[in-house]
Formats: structure tokens, C-alpha cells, sequence
């Protein structure tokens, strides 16, 4: 009798915890969506800028589309993917102090990032200067090399407008604003498209007009968005402006921007890397010519989920500001099961289309059916890359960007590359065998991150992101992880001194729940 009473019991406590779980899924799915969908557009419309650009360059002639080209190239790989990874830092710092309701902090980081990055500008404005020179000691037409020279030199106003425009993405990102972000960024490429073509072809500024057409875009979009975070009552207690706060935040902001710059850089330049191995085959255009095919589709696609990533790096990053490592952990499992059906789903439709997905880019039977080939590699970096921009995402929500600078360092240039180089160059794979190479790689890399999110202690990042977000005249309530009773308030002079197995619930010094 009491054995089976026992086991109804049991019974009850099982169906209530999985009713419990189920619930909590479902609500950090529609939290998740609601943030990654508009994420992707505003992603999305970051690139487009300069793609519309280049095609409207394209129409001028071979010798502005080249220069242009290599430019975008370059400008990307020296300025914009570093003002992209410096920004990163504030998707941690940002997201735990929204969690732990310390609105000024976010703020303070926020306005950190803005002159941090602005700073950086300056060398990078001089690179862009001299780029002629550059180019040409690389081997490049002098002409091209002149062209591709103006048309940074025109950009560099862009630059210092990307500066804030990331920061500004970055705060609206980290308190789950993400409306305001899709709107600008629709409203910014509603402006460009034809400005551009204006600039471009009716005035006939030729491609000078494409790149104001990218300063005006950017610009605009910075306008919107600071002049909703200074009108909006969203923002009015994250908007102070408090000049001491903002240089005392600079060392912390800089200890992760810096290797979350790091992260992103080793990354993207290991696939511009990839292109230049390319124009060392034999039919060099052909070789290129499909491997930027596949680079162009494998980078539209990265932006679904980047989008997830940005989502799960803010819910992640508030969660734990908030205190709760449990929910954070649930976030992470949510947009893991996501990563995987989006990727299912676009690399099985990619490979079904391998015979005809290349007449999207080309009527050339060579470039077709070389395409063709390259699809099952591509489907496979599908899968990989939408795991891996999930799992990045988990990193700068938790803070360890420095282990991941580490993983892409180690993964790309010491396995990735040199394993292309040698399936290429040594056992004449061609272009297959870059892509096998950047492929292991990227595949190390989820591999390695995988490995660090599963054995994360989330008690102990939780820990860290209060101690990092409370100052030393709080007043907390303790929780004891093993009695799992409260204790009486306690004023501590420094919250570093609270051991890792307890956990700080209060989240404002002046709380009392």
C-alpha cells in the first residue's frame, strides 16, 4: 500500500516537473523569437549597405567595380569587423547590468563604447589613407589600387558612424529593444536604395556617390536611434550621462572588447585569407569566382543565425545579471534546439537544389556544375556555422570571449588554414580543398565551444556577473545553495568577498523582496 502510494507520488512529481519544464521552454522560445527575427533584418541590413552599393558601381564599368570591390575588402577586414568585435564586449557588460537593474551602468558602458571605439577610428582612418600604397606593394594594379584608395578615403566618415551606430545596436540589444532596431534599419535601407542610384547614375558621382550613399545611411540611422533613446521614456534611466563613470569603465569595457575583437577578427579574416589562397591556382578566375559564390552564400545565410546568437547572448547576459543561472541555462538549451532545426532545414533545401543553385549567381556551365560539387560542403558549413553563431553568442553573453580568441586562434591558424594550404596546394584538391580546410576548422571550433558551454557552472558566472554589477555599499540577501533557506541581511564592505557557492538575489541596493 505505501509502496504504491510512493510510486503515485513519484508519478505526480515527474508529470509536474516536465508540465514545469514544457512551460519554461515554451516561454524562453517566444522570448527568443521575438528578439531573433527582427535581430536578422536589422543584420541583414548592415550588409546590404554596401552589397546595393557594389551593384551599383557595378553598372559604371570593370575598373570601379574592382577597386570598389578590393576596397569593401579591405575597409571590412581593417575597420568595420573591428569596431564589430570591440562592440562586443557591451553585449556582456550591457546585457548583465540591464539583468541586474543597474541602468546607470549600462549607460556609463554604453558611452564607454562610443569613445573607446571613436578612438580607434583615428590609426584605422590613417591605414585607410595610405591604402595605395598598401595595395600596390601587395602586387595590385596601380589603377585599381588608386580607385579602391579613394573610395576608403571617402568611407572614412562612415567609419566614425559605424563607431556608434554598434554601440548604439549594442544598448538597445541589451534591454531587449529590438523594434527600434528593426525600424531604423528598414527605414535606413529604404533611404540608401535610392540615394545611391541617385548619387551613382543621375548626379554621376560615380562610385564617390556609392560611398556617400553609405556615410548618409549610416549617419541617418545613428540620428534615429539617438534620437529615440533621448526622446523615449524606454531609455530615461539608462541614458544619464555621468563623464567620471565613463573613464572609470574603460579598463573593464577594454579587458572584453579586446579579446572579443580578437574573436571576430581571427574569424572573418581567416575567410578573406581564403580568397586570396584562391587567386594562387591555376584558372584563378574560375577558382575564385566559385569560392566567392560560396562565401557570399554561406555569409547571407550567417545572418539567421547571428540573429539567434545576438537573442541568446542578451537573455543570457540578463539572466545572469538577474541572478538566475537556471534560467540562463534554459536559454542557452532553447536556442541550441533552434540552431539546429534552422540549420536542418536550409542545409537539406541547399542540397536538394545542388544542380541548379548556381544559376543564381552565373549562366556559365563550368561555374555551375563547379558550384554543384561545392554544395555538399557548403551544406555541412551551413550546419556548422549556425551551431557556432549560437554558441559565440552564448560566450559574449556569459563573458568569455578571451577562451574564445583563444579557440579561433588555435582552430583557423593552426588546423584550419594550414590544412587548406596543404589539401590545396600539396594534394591538389583546389578550391574543394580550402573549403575541406576552413571547414575543420570551424568545425574544431564548435567542437571546442561546445565543450566549454557544457561544463560552464552557471552558479559561478552567475556569481560573477552581480559581484562585477553590485558596488561595495549594497546591502544583499544570501541564499545558502545547500539549505535553501534565507538568511538575514548582511551589509559587506566588498561584494568580491562572497564565496561562488552562494547566490546574491538582491537587485537594487535598496530592495527588499
Amino acid at each position: 500500500m505505501d509502496k504504491a502510494l510512493l510510486q503515485v507520488a513519484e508519478g505526480e512529481d515527474q508529470r509536474t516537473w516536465e508540465n514545469k519544464w514544457s512551460t519554461t521552454f515554451v516561454k524562453e522560445l517566444k522570448k527568443v523569437s521575438y528578439m531573433a527575427a527582427p535581430m536578422v533584418a536589422v543584420s541583414v541590413s548592415e550588409y546590404l549597405l554596401q552589397v546595393i552599393s557594389l551593384m551599383m558601381v557595378g553598372y559604371i564599368g570593370e575598373l570601379a567595380l574592382s577597386g570598389v570591390a578590393i576596397a569593401t575588402s579591405f575597409t571590412n577586414v581593417t575597420g568595420f569587423s573591428l569596431l564589430f568585435g570591440l562592440a562586443g564586449a557591451l553585449e556582456t557588460l550591457g546585457g548583465q547590468a540591464y539583468g541586474a537593474k543597474k541602468y546607470q551602468k549600462l549607460g556609463s558602458y554604453t558611452y564607454c563604447s562610443i569613445l573607446s571605439l571613436l578612438t580607434i577610428c583615428f590609426p584605422v582612418s590613417l591605414l585607410w589613407i595610405f591604402m595605395d600604397k598598401l595595395l600596390t606593394l601587395m602586387g595590385q594594379d596601380p589603377q585599381i589600387s588608386e580607385v579602391a584608395s579613394i573610395y576608403s578615403i571617402w568611407l572614412i566618415p562612415a567609419l566614425f558612424a559605424d563607431a556608434v551606430l554598434q554601440s548604439l545596436v549594442r544598448y538597445f540589444q541589451s534591454q531587449g529593444q529590438i523594434l527600434p532596431l528593426f525600424l531604423s534599419s528598414c527605414g535606413t535601407i529604404c533611404l540608401h536604395v535610392p540615394l545611391c542610384w541617385a548619387l551613382v547614375h543621375k548626379i554621376n558621382l560615380g562610385y564617390i556617390g556609392a560611398a556617400l550613399a553609405i556615410i548618409v545611411a549610416l549617419w541617418f540611422n545613428v540620428i534615429l536611434l539617438g534620437l529615440y533613446m533621448r526622446c523615449s521614456s524606454s531609455c530615461e534611466s539608462t541614458r544619464i550621462l555621468i563623464l567620471k563613470d565613463i573613464f572609470i569603465s574603460i579598463k573593464e569595457f577594454l579587458s572584453f572588447a579586446l579579446p572579443s575583437a580578437v574573436m571576430i577578427c581571427l574569424e572573418w579574416w581567416s575567410f578573406e585569407l581564403l580568397v586570396l589562397l584562391s587567386g594562387l591556382l591555376p584558372n584563378s578566375e574560375l577558382e575564385t569566382s566559385v569560392l566567392s559564390i560560396c562565401l557570399s552564400t554561406t555569409s547571407l545565410h550567417y545572418f539567421i543565425p547571428y540573429g539567434v546568437g545576438a537573442a541568446v547572448s542578451t537573455r543570457v547576459s540578463n539572466e545572469l545579471g538577474a541572478g538566475k543561472p537556471q534560467a540562463a541555462r534554459v536559454a542557452v538549451n532553447v536556442v541550441m534546439v533552434l540552431g539546429v532545426s534552422e540549420a536542418m532545414i536550409v542545409s537539406i533545401t541547399l542540397f536538394s537544389c545542388r544542380y541548379v543553385f548556381g544559376y543564381v549567381y552565373s549562366n556559365e556551365k563550368d561555374v555551375i556544375d563547379y558550384v554543384g560539387q561545392m554544395i555538399p560542403l557548403i551544406s555541412l558549413s551551413v550546419i556548422v556555422d549556425s551551431l557556432l553563431a549560437v554558441l559565440s553568442g552564448v560566450a559574449r553573453g556569459t563573458g568569455w570571449q578571451h577562451i574564445g580568441a583563444y579557440v579561433n586562434l588555435g582552430a583557423y591558424y593552426l588546423v584550419g588554414i594550414p590544412v587548406a594550404a596543404l589539401l590545396c596546394f600539396v594534394l591538389h584538391f583546389r578550391g574543394q580543398g580550402l573549403w575541406i580546410g576552413i571547414l575543420t576548422g570551424s568545425s574544431l571550433q564548435l567542437l571546442l565551444l561546445a565543450l566549454v558551454t557544457s561544463f560552464t557552472n552557471w552558479q559561478k558566472q552567475a556569481t560573477k556577473a552581480r559581484e562585477r554589477m553590485l558596488d561595495g555599499s549594497s546591502i544583499v540577501r544570501i541564499l545558502a545553495t545547500k539549505k535553501k533557506k534565507k538568511i538575514k541581511r548582511v551589509s559587506f564592505p566588498s561584494v568580491t568577498a562572497l564565496p561562488t557557492s552562494l547566490i546574491v538575489i538582491d537587485r537594487h541596493p535598496n530592495s527588499y523582496q
